[in-house]
Formats: structure tokens, sequence, C-alpha cells
């Protein structure tokens, strides 16, 4: 496996720890419709959450949360939105952006809440 595939499962299974640490049940890892994925779908309290992970071994090139492109957000939109449909999701939604900054501890992990909004 590369080694950037083998950083991003890391964040994303560090990502899941944190969520599950704050009190989140996390429900999917890697949830697909067809070509699209969503990295975590977890829920808190009565609101089910897309999160997406960007894990990246420093700052150098910016903030992680950058690489959420419009292209990207349209996909896990459309990949969210296949999800409600198929498991007929009546309550809240949202969509995070978890980063994962690090390739050992200490890790620094940012959560950002409501990073980008439904156009349903």
């Amino acid at each position: 496996m590369a080694e950037h595939n083998l950083l991003g499962n890391k964040g994303e299974m560090l990502a899941s720890r944190y969520l599950l640490d704050k009190g989140f049940a996390v429900l999917h890892y890697n949830w697909r419709s067809g070509h699209k994925e969503i990295d975590l779908i977890a829920r808190e309290r009565d609101t089910l959450v897309f999160v997406e992970v960007k894990s990246r071994r420093n700052e150098q090139y910016g903030d992680a949360a950058d690489a959420v492109t419009e292209e990207k957000i349209r996909r896990l939109l459309t990949a969210a939105e296949s999800y409600v449909m198929r498991y007929r999701v009546d309550s809240p939604v949202r969509f995070d952006i978890v980063t994962v900054i690090g390739e050992h501890e200490p890790y620094k992990i940012e959560h950002i809440r409501d990073a980008f909004y439904p156009n349903w």
C-alpha cells in the first residue's frame, strides 16, 4: 500500500478514536456509494454526521482542511444523499471535517463542525 494511503488510514483511525472520545457513535467507516466515499459516518445525539478526514505529515503546505475542494464537497454531498435515501434518515444531518497532522504522537487533531452545508 502506498505511503500516503497508510497515512490516510491512520488518520481515519485517529479521527474515529477522537470522535468516540467526544461521545460520538461511529456507524460506518469508508462508506461507499459507487465511486464516492464518505470517510466516517457518525451520530452525535440525534444528528447524523458525515465526516471528511484529512491527514497530513505536517502543515508545510497549508491547512489540511483547505484540501476539501468544491469538487470533493460535491462528491460528499452526492454520497451523503444516497446514504440518507438508502437508510431513510429523517434526523438532522451535519458535515464535519477532522484534520490530523503528524506522523507520530502527539498528533494535532482539529474538528471543524458544520464545515459545509448541503444544498438539498
